[in-house]
């Protein structure tokens, strides 16, 4: 079988993101929606809006985002816009919260654990996807990056209640945990099907704390900045991102693996490998 091709480089600046964005190799097409986390209020961690002035230029996109389905800032679109505004999101972008006009249906005929998957009806309006994703920890998921983003970050304040309700909203804190796993990668299935395949993937390893963006209190980082990766591949992506964390000698990788083990994250890896829309067999392409 064909290795994955995971482009890798240490360097860590702006304009790294459109250096390794160019090496995939893959234009991104007509109207681009650009997937960021726009950071919960209080979060410390979350990569901010000038970091990724370059790159979202450079495929001239729209950055697009989905309430959360949970109290905080974030959970109703007039809250989110707000907090855009106050994280400077707005002021380079414009910024499409992709909900605000309710939800769409997309189904998922091979999907394991869900059939279907409720994404911001925006969505309708992109033609591609530039998946921007801070590789963190996260307190149920285990880890975040592209696998994640593709599912909960495109899914509407209901559909992530869906998401993590493994098919019940109703369930949503309480559902089997692998279930809501395997919904992921279940969910990302549809929206890669949506786009036909027209997404590149690009994880940045830098502020690694075990908890995700979503958190409003989130512990600091515990492992030294790594670099960025990209790929058209999420799978191999994602994999790519825990390897690279095994692989290092930093001293808080114990800390940070305790966390994606201790939530079986990696099978959410394995989960979205079965599905065929990725592998976890890649090569890592180092560019200087």
């Amino acid at each position: 079988m064909k290795k994955s091709k995971v482009y890798f480089t240490k360097d860590l600046s702006s304009e790294s993101l459109v250096k390794i964005y160019e090496a995939v190799g893959k234009k991104l097409e007509g109207k681009v929606a650009v997937k960021v986390h726009s950071g919960e209020k209080g979060n410390q961690n979350f990569l901010h809006p000038e970091y990724f002035k370059k790159i979202i230029e450079h495929v001239k996109g729209t950055v697009v985002e989905c309430n959360t389905a949970y109290e905080g800032e974030r959970n109703t679109t007039e809250k989110h816009l707000k907090l855009i505004k106050d994280h400077g999101w707005s002021e380079y972008f414009t910024v499409d919260i992709m909900d605000s006009e309710g939800d769409i249906e997309l189904d998922i005929p091979n999907g394991k654990t869900i059939k279907k998957n409720y994404v911001g009806k925006h969505m309708q309006n992109y033609d591609s996807m530039l998946v921007l994703s801070h590789f963190k920890g996260h307190p149920m998921g285990g880890y975040g990056g592209a696998i994640k983003q593709l599912s909960i970050g495109c899914a509407s304040s209901y559909g992530k209640a869906y998401i993590h309700g493994a098919g019940d909203p109703a369930k949503i804190w309480t559902s089997n945990h692998d279930d809501f796993l395997s919904s992921m990668a279940d969910a990302a299935q549809s929206v890669i099907d949506f786009f036909k395949g027209n997404i590149v993937y690009i994880n940045v390893m830098a502020n690694i704390s075990v908890d995700c963006d979503c958190c409003a209190v989130a512990e600091d980082p515990c492992l030294k900045d790594i670099g960025i990766l990209a790929s058209t591949d999420p799978v191999a992506i994602d994999r790519a991102c825990i390897d690279l964390v095994l692989k290092s000698e930093d001293r808080g990788r114990e800390h940070f693996m305790e966390r994606v083990k201790s939530r079986n994250g990696e099978y959410t890896i394995e989960c979205a490998k079965t599905h065929g829309y990725g592998s976890t067999s890649y090569e890592l392409i180092e560019i200087k």
